[in-house]
């Protein structure tokens, strides 16, 4: 189980945990325990486990602190319950967002119970401790917010949604960014960080992102670079399409990739780039250089030629002789 980030900057915290390998039960769940009431208890405490759920407990993730604000990203291999609670105060925002598998919180006989399944979210002020159980297997993020400036969005309305939606896509690329940044930020970026999380969480509350607001654009191009980047086999794969997808106007989407020095087309070329440079050498089949540009969507041989050329230096027999590989 390992350490990342500040152990001393009260504003900040974060840790990796692995106890699904078998050396780490039934100890595991100590472990974790004590990661988590010295790097993040005092903003969200461990509830009450069931005596099961320690003695089996094996979990794979990350989890980091910011300010006031937990993001836990954990897969289960067992099932996770807590003992009923029995009310106790509680004043959170909590989004659960399910990947894989199923979350249930309340009683099976209360009629506010919820099964969260995978592909969806869970958005919901919480006023008091509620039971909850998630299946084995189960990956999900659980983000830990302050009640003070959503709870006013929320009032007593659980939003489930798609967790594909264009707002969750942004909120996952900020997530993160933030686990892989956080060891790395000063306070001024540990305060971006914390106020893009909770204007991300706006804006999963009302399902619109505030296209005008300047912290945003980070994530915004965060996000249009993975779903990019899952898509650069398609056809349709253009600014005009990664803009609709996110629900927001071309403009704003190119506005936010000028901030860091690209355009959307310009990141697009480059991916599918570097994707026909990789299938130029790969070891499994010969793809010849017509065959290639037409899967990676350049207008010809030609075209892609010049443009393979212009970004490496070399034309693309060059590169693959100078790999050992021969392309046609």
């Amino acid at each position: 189980m390992n350490s990342t980030g500040s152990e001393t900057d009260g504003s900040r915290g974060a840790f990796a945990v692995d106890s699904t390998v078998p050396s780490a039960v039934p100890r595991g769940f100590d472990a974790f325990r004590r990661r988590w009431q010295t790097q993040i208890g005092d903003v969200f405490p461990l509830p009450t486990f069931t005596p099961a759920t320690i003695a089996d407990f094996r979990i794979k993730g990350r989890v980091t602190r910011v300010r006031d604000v937990v993001i836990a990203d954990l897969h289960g291999a067992s099932a996770t319950r807590i003992a009923d609670p029995s009310g106790g105060d509680q004043d959170l925002v909590q989004i659960h967002v399910l990947r894989h598998g199923a979350w249930t919180l309340g009683h099976p006989h209360d009629r506010g119970e919820h099964t969260v399944s995978a592909g969806q979210f869970l958005l919901r002020h919480f006023e008091r401790h509620y039971p909850f159980e998630m299946a084995p297997h189960t990956t999900a993020q659980f983000l830990f917010l302050p009640s003070a400036t959503l709870r006013r969005l929320l009032g007593n309305r659980t939003v489930i949604g798609l967790a594909d939606s264009a707002e969750m896509r942004l909120l996952t690329a900020h997530t993160n960014m933030v686990h892989a940044t956080m060891a790395d930020l000063g306070p001024a970026g540990v305060h971006a960080a914390h106020s893009t999380l909770i204007e991300l969480a706006k804006a999963v509350a009302v399902r619109r992102f505030d296209d005008v607001e300047p912290q945003l654009g980070p994530a915004l191009t965060r996000a249009a670079k993975d779903l990019a980047n899952s898509h650069l086999a398609d056809p349709e794969l253009s600014p005009t399409m990664l803009a609709r997808e996110l629900n927001v106007s071309v403009r704003t989407l190119q506005r936010a990739f000028a901030t860091v020095g690209e355009s959307v087309t310009a990141y697009i070329r480059h991916r599918r780039l570097e994707e026909a440079r990789l299938a130029l050498t790969a070891p499994s089949g010969r793809w010849s250089i017509s065959e290639i540009a037409a899967h990676w969507h350049f207008t010809d041989s030609s075209h892609f030629i010049r443009a393979f050329k212009k970004h490496y230096g070399q034309t693309p027999t060059e590169y693959a002789r100078s790999t050992g590989s021969a392309a046609r």
